[in-house]
C-alpha cells in the first residue's frame, strides 16, 4: 500500500451517486477551500436537477459512472443501500489498489464492501443528515489496507461538513441508532415544544423559532463548554422554580427511557437490515 500513497495536493474526488448526501459532503469540501470544485466529479443522474445542483457550485457531471472512477483518486459510493452491491460490482474491473474507496451506505459491511470491490482499501463512514448545513455527526472505520494516512484524509474530507469520530465496524449498528437516527428524535422534541408553546398560548410561529434555537443553543452548551449535560441541566434548574417543574413531568412520563428505548430499537433494526 506504501507504494499507492494518495497525492493529498492534487488528487480528485470521485461520487458514484448523485443525491442529497454525496452533494452536502462535495458542497463542504468545496466551502471549506479542502478541494476546488474543479477536482470532483459525479455522474449524470436521471432527476435533471441533480445535475444541476451538482454543476452550480462548479462540480463536473460525467455521462458514467466508469468515467468518475478512471478519472478519480478517492471514490466515494453515496448509493442506497440496497443498490451498493450491483454500483460496486459493475465497477470492480476500474476499482485498483492505487484508489481510495468510500462507502457512507448504512449498514453495509467493510467484508462485503471488500469482497464486492476486490481491494479491500476501503473506508466506511457512517455521516447524517445535517451534514446539509454542515453539522454531521460522521463515524468512520477503517478497511483492510486503508493506511493512517488515507484515514486522515478521510477524517478532513467528512470534517469538512462536521464533526467525525474513528471507532471500530462492530459499533456502527449502536452509531445508527444514534446520530443516524438521532435527528429524527430531535426533530420530534423541537416540534413538541413547540406544540407546549402553543399551548401555553403562544403564536406557532414564535413557538417554532424558540424551540428550534433552544435546542441549537443547548446543543452548544453541551459540546462548547464540556460540562456533563446532567450539570447543564442543575445549572438551569432552581429550587422550586419552573424548570424543576417541567423536569419532573418528563421524569414521570419516562422521557429518558423512551430516548434510550428508541436508540437501541434503532440499532437492533439496523443489525437486522445489515
Amino acid at each position: 500500500m506504501d507504494a499507492f500513497p494518495i497525492p493529498a495536493d492534487t488528487y480528485k474526488l470521485g461520487f458514484i451517486g448523485a443525491g442529497k448526501m454525496a452533494e452536502s459532503i462535495a458542497r463542504g469540501v468545496v466551502r471549506s477551500g479542502i478541494l476546488p470544485a474543479s477536482r470532483i466529479t459525479t455522474a449524470t443522474h436521471s432527476n435533471p436537477l441533480r445535475r444541476e445542483a451538482f454543476e452550480s457550485f462548479g462540480v463536473r457531471v460525467l455521462s458514467k459512472n466508469d468515467d468518475v472512477v478512471e478519472e478519480s483518486d478517492v471514490i466515494v459510493f453515496s448509493v442506497k443501500p440496497q443498490v451498493v452491491k450491483d454500483a460496486v460490482s459493475k465497477l470492480k474491473p476500474l476499482l485498483s489498489k492505487k484508489k481510495l474507496l468510500v462507502s457512507v451506505a448504512a449498514g453495509i459491511k467493510l467484508k462485503d464492501l471488500e469482497e464486492w470491490a476486490g481491494s479491500s482499501r476501503f473506508i466506511r463512514v457512517m455521516p447524517n443528515t445535517p451534514a446539509a448545513v454542515g453539522e454531521a455527526a460522521s463515524v468512520m472505520s477503517l478497511g483492510g489496507t486503508a493506511t493512517e494516512e488515507d484515514g486522515n484524509l478521510i477524517a478532513k474530507l467528512f470534517g469538512s461538513v462536521g464533526k467525525i469520530w474513528r471507532a471500530d465496524e462492530k459499533f456502527f449498528d449502536a452509531v445508527t441508532g444514534l446520530s443516524g437516527s438521532g435527528p429524527a428524535y430531535i426533530y420530534l422534541a423541537i416540534e413538541a415544544l413547540a406544540d407546549g408553546g402553543v399551548a401555553a398560548g403562544l403564536p406557532r410561529e414564535l413557538a417554532l423559532g424558540l424551540a428550534s434555537q433552544t435546542v441549537l443553543g443547548a446543543a452548544s452548551m453541551a459540546t462548547k463548554t464540556g460540562k456533563h449535560p446532567g450539570q447543564l441541566k442543575d445549572d438551569v434548574t432552581s429550587p422550586g422554580g419552573t424548570t424543576i417543574a417541567g423536569i419532573h413531568e418528563l421524569e414521570k412520563g419516562g422521557f429518558r427511557g423512551l430516548l434510550m428505548n428508541a436508540v437501541v430499537a434503532a440499532a437492533k433494526r439496523g443489525r437486522e437490515l445489515s
